[in-house]
């Protein structure tokens, strides 16, 4: 294993705000860290980097503890959000700071210099003043800089929080691309799960300095570990109820469940694509409250005459207008019994 906390712990003032933590990262693959603001994700990164003393437990790369090993002898790359560049340097000079700082020999640095701008998509920019550049260029000038000391493990603070939504989404894929075609093992934190779950090989959500859920971006999408990452992930359908065999009563009335889910008092998560609108005299009647357009679909908040509201997902062409009385019927598969 590359990376392994072993109980790591972090206290500011008495409280724990990394809790003693497990996790292992292995050669080659992309971990993201998801959580609200609090959640302990960044304090975690900076335990591994070394910038941030550990209260307890140990942090370990290649099976070595590195309690008293300072960051710039970890064979750590670092990016953060705010890229951190030298202003007075041209691209080229950024780039090549973790060259010069291990020694490499001038002639070698420029041509990896040149190899690693090219490989981030800006070729033939090694003269150009860091001032000249768009918040997406310094992006992939940080990240050049983080990968030209080839880091055994590149961590990533919050890569792309300050770019626009649609540099984000195209860059996000290239790093991914990126990052299997150099065999990178990256640890990366973020508060964006779209990001997340775009880049990672695997999601891990933090909750109060602990670890709430780790797997698969679809298993964790799938399967929610409970309602805090449920809702976390962005799904508002999260009710009490109490599972008897394949159905559930709810604030919505009986809901289907799958075969084999957990019985007695639970945690119901209904995905909006499991609420289905049919006729208003049919199912569950709800008043539309509030739509709104995502591009692909629409997502519809009902207002059902008894019980929390609820959101569905439909087509554009289907969606019903704000006011509009309808019914809801209930699709088992798109429904989760948690806890």
């Amino acid at each position: 294993m590359l990376l392994s906390l072993d109980a790591a712990t972090v206290r500011f003032g008495g409280r724990a705000v990394l809790d003693a933590v497990g996790l292992d990262v292995a050669e080659h693959e992309v971990v993201c860290v998801l959580g609200p603001s609090g959640s302990g994700k960044s304090t975690l990164l900076r335990a591994v980097a070394g910038l941030q003393p550990l209260s307890g437990g140990r942090v370990l790369l290649d099976g070595r503890d590195q309690a008293g090993v300072p960051a710039h002898r970890r064979g750590i790359g670092l990016m953060f959000q705010d890229h951190q560049l030298f202003p007075q340097r041209d691209v080229g000079a950024n780039v090549a700071f973790g060259l010069r700082m291990h020694g490499v020999a001038r002639s070698e640095r420029d041509a990896e210099v040149g190899q690693l701008l090219e490989l981030v998509g800006l070729p033939g920019a090694g003269r150009r003043a860091v001032a000249s550049l768009s918040g997406g260029e310094q992006q992939r000038v940080a990240l050049a800089r983080a990968l030209a000391p080839r880091p055994r493990l590149l961590m990533l603070d919050e890569p792309l929080g300050q770019l626009d939504r649609s540099l984000r989404e195209r860059l996000v894929v290239e790093l991914r691309e990126l990052f299997g075609r150099l065999g990178t093992t990256v640890l990366a934190v973020t508060h964006d799960q779209g990001e997340a779950f775009a880049l990672a090989d695997r999601v891990v959500v933090m909750r109060d300095g602990r670890i709430a859920q780790s797997g698969t971006p679809l298993e964790v999408w799938q399967r929610p570990a409970d309602a805090f990452v449920a809702r976390f992930l962005g799904f508002d359908n999260v009710v009490p109820a109490t599972v008897a065999g394949t159905a559930a009563d709810s604030p919505w009335g009986k809901l289907p469940v799958p075969e084999g889910s957990a019985q007695g008092a639970r945690t119901l998560l209904v995905r909006p694509a499991g609420v289905r609108l049919v006729a208003a005299d049919a199912g569950l009647p709800c008043t539309v409250a509030a739509r709104t357009f995502k591009g692909t679909h629409v997502t519809v908040r009902l207002r059902p005459g008894d019980g929390p509201r609820l959101e569905a997902a439909c087509a554009l062409r289907d969606a019903p207008e704000v006011g509009d009385g309808v019914g809801v019927e209930f699709d088992a598969a798109e429904i989760v019994v948690l806890d």
